[in-house]
């Protein structure tokens, strides 16, 4: 998994830096081997004028499935992270189970006179 980490319009500094790192970690870290990309965008939509402002944009990149695109804009940029990278997470857990449930119901077992159901599976003779 290649992690990105951008910040536009202000400087990033090594606290943000670590409480993103860590996120990703905590969130993504059982779907290390699933992710290709994770892209965190950072930005100060209106500047010093305050507001709500503080933008999170995080894109995961998934092989076989479209791009994940997550979008949070909030006062407080640690709240925008947090609420950002869960909602990503909580996609991209759904959409890899969603991918396993298909590769699953796509088997059909031979039902040829030879096969027999023990314990529900298929015993072939």
């Amino acid at each position: 998994m290649k992690i990105d980490i951008q910040a536009r319009d202000f400087s990033l500094t090594d606290s943000m830096l670590s409480y993103v790192k860590d996120r990703i970690n905590y969130l993504f870290g059982s779907r290390f081997n699933q992710i290709q990309k994770i892209t965190v965008r950072l930005n100060d939509v209106n500047g010093p004028r305050g507001g709500m402002d503080k933008r999170c944009q995080v894109k995961v990149t998934l092989p076989r499935l479209n791009q994940i695109v997550i979008d949070d804009v909030q006062a407080d940029l640690y709240v925008a992270i947090f609420r950002a990278m869960d909602r990503a997470s909580r996609t991209v857990n759904r959409r890899i189970t969603r991918l396993q449930q298909k590769k699953r119901k796509l088997y059909v077992p031979n039902k040829s006179k030879n096969a027999m159901m023990i314990n529900d599976r298929y015993v072939y003779i």
